[in-house]
């Protein structure tokens, strides 16, 4: 505006000077400030991404803010937690390893009981072999969560300890079922310690689906060559089979919500630009700390929260269908912002009058005109975002 309005002001005192009068002078000077009227460069951006918005929730991505439909396009790194997100999160009991004189129903009421109380899920598992077996839930008392481990609580005063093979080193207690707990593993299993007063008297296998379109979407995506990784509590024999399955460049497991939160801190200190894709509590530190956090319908409440994105048809193709539809709404915008400026190079000498020698030469009425016809190009560039989206999705 600046610049237009100094060029406008110039050519009024060249007009002057050239003895044109002050009414030729004054009726080029608004000639210039109509047809340079900057409405295509201001909906340039903005109605290119309301249109974007639009089919992103038409296609079930819920975008909290504007500029993630900018910056989804900028992403080379994608951070997957494992259960609920790679995978159905629908876990079923698929084996028990029971070294105790408890029959293995009533392992898993113990077991069971102090899993109703987690939100994880691998208690929903519990929780469905004990309806569909007509096991009771018994009284849990003093529960806690110790994330990334595992959970606790009493029930008739004797402790229960439930986790990974973390907790068991955190509490010093002896572990002579390692190999069992591999073979679980690499069959794909979760594994949970049932430990009885500090004493292991189970080892279960906890089994899920892995989501129909996941493989695809890895492939699609190192085809894009952004790179895959996948950030697990889970055991590193049971995520690496997982990771050589789905294709994912990279696996880590073992680690804690807190080290999730550090790794994609220390991804963005290596320029990386991420995303980190969760649907846990335990990933709602790592989703607010990544460049877009993406959460699933099916995820937590924090977890979706924490999320920038959230996918509302827990399906993630609609991970490429949101990057697809950035990469498509930046260019489109740029083409916006091109033919905007290319109008104003194009038509702001004409309304100076360069071209009167030769008959061309444009009133403040004609100005208006020509700046309807540059705000509509813009609109009609923009509009044809639809088509092109539908195409790709």
């Amino acid at each position: 505006m600046p610049i237009v309005i100094i060029i406008a002001i110039i050519t009024f005192i060249a007009y002057i000077i050239l003895g044109l009068g002050i009414g030729n002078s004054l009726m080029v000077f608004v000639t210039i400030l109509v047809v340079a009227c900057p409405c295509s460069l201001g909906l340039a951006t903005p109605l290119a991404m309301v249109i974007s918005e639009g089919l992103c929730a038409e296609n079930g991505i819920v975008v909290k803010k504007s500029e993630i439909l900018e910056n989804a396009s900028k992403i080379n790194t994608i951070v997957f937690d494992k259960t609920g997100t790679l995978t159905y999160g629908k876990l079923r009991i698929s084996k028990i390893y029971n070294y105790s004189k408890l029959k293995d129903d009533e392992i898993i009421q113990l077991a069971g009981s102090i899993e109703s109380k987690s939100t994880h899920p691998i208690g929903k598992a519990f929780i469905d072999y004990m309806e569909e077996n007509n096991i009771t839930k018994l009284q849990v008392q003093n529960f806690e969560n110790i994330p990334g481990h595992g959970i606790i609580g009493e029930i008739e005063t004797q402790k229960m300890i439930l986790g990974n093979s973390k907790i068991v080193s955190k509490y010093n207690i002896e572990n002579k079922y390692t190999k069992e707990e591999q073979n679980l593993a690499i069959q794909g299993n979760s594994i949970i310690y049932v430990i009885k007063n500090n004493k292991i008297i189970a080892l279960i296998g906890v089994n899920d689906i892995i989501r129909e379109s996941t493989k695809q979407v890895i492939e699609k995506l190192n085809k894009k060559e952004i790179e895959t990784i996948m950030l697990t509590g889970d055991n590193k024999d049971t995520a690496k089979k997982i990771g050589d399955e789905l294709g994912i460049t990279k696996v880590i497991a073992n680690v804690l919500p807190k080290e999730k939160s550090e790794i994609i801190k220390e991804l963005k200190l290596k320029n990386k630009y991420v995303m980190m894709c969760g649907d846990g509590i335990n990933d709602s530190p790592a989703l607010a700390n990544a460049n877009i956090g993406v959460s699933v319908k099916s995820g937590t409440d924090i977890a979706m929260d924490s999320s920038d994105v959230i996918l509302t048809k827990n399906d993630l193709q609609s991970i490429l269908q949101l990057i697809d539809i950035s990469e498509k709404t930046v260019r489109n915008i740029k083409q916006n912002l091109f033919w905007a400026f290319f109008y104003n190079s194009l038509m702001i000498p004409i309304a100076i009058g360069i071209l009167k020698p030769i008959g061309i030469a444009i009133n403040p009425m004609w100005a208006s005109l020509a700046m309807v016809f540059s705000s509509l190009t813009v609109i009609l560039n923009a509009l044809r975002l639809k088509k092109i989206v539908k195409l790709i999705s």
